[in-house]
């Protein structure tokens, strides 16, 4: 039930400044983390470090490498945490090609 219609227009204009997307774009910087631990939490993927760190993946070297295979063998096992861990991989292989020196 609406009780004061003015008073809707004056919350919905106020929140109108603030809306933020519900889902993040943005591609971390890889170069900025120090742990694959601090990875993970930036890609709110946080819980799964322990089983990173268990099954040898401690270093962006090892993970720039991983699967979909690996991740079922370490236990991430629901479909959405597979495709944006595996998306962010993707983020970070590219990442990685671009800060490698060129040889000449």
């Amino acid at each position: 039930l609406i009780r004061n219609a003015a008073s809707l227009k004056v919350i919905a204009s106020a929140q109108s400044g603030m809306s933020q997307p519900l889902l993040d774009r943005t591609v971390p910087d890889y170069t900025t983390f120090t742990t694959v631990g601090d990875w993970l939490d930036a890609i709110k993927m946080g819980r799964y470090k322990e089983s990173f760190v268990s099954a040898g993946f401690a270093s962006f070297d090892l993970v720039a490498q991983m699967t979909a295979e690996d991740l079922l063998r370490i236990g991430v096992t629901l479909a959405g945490h597979q495709k944006k861990i595996l998306s962010s991989i993707q983020d970070m292989r590219l990442q990685m090609n671009q800060t490698l020196p060129v040889q000449v």
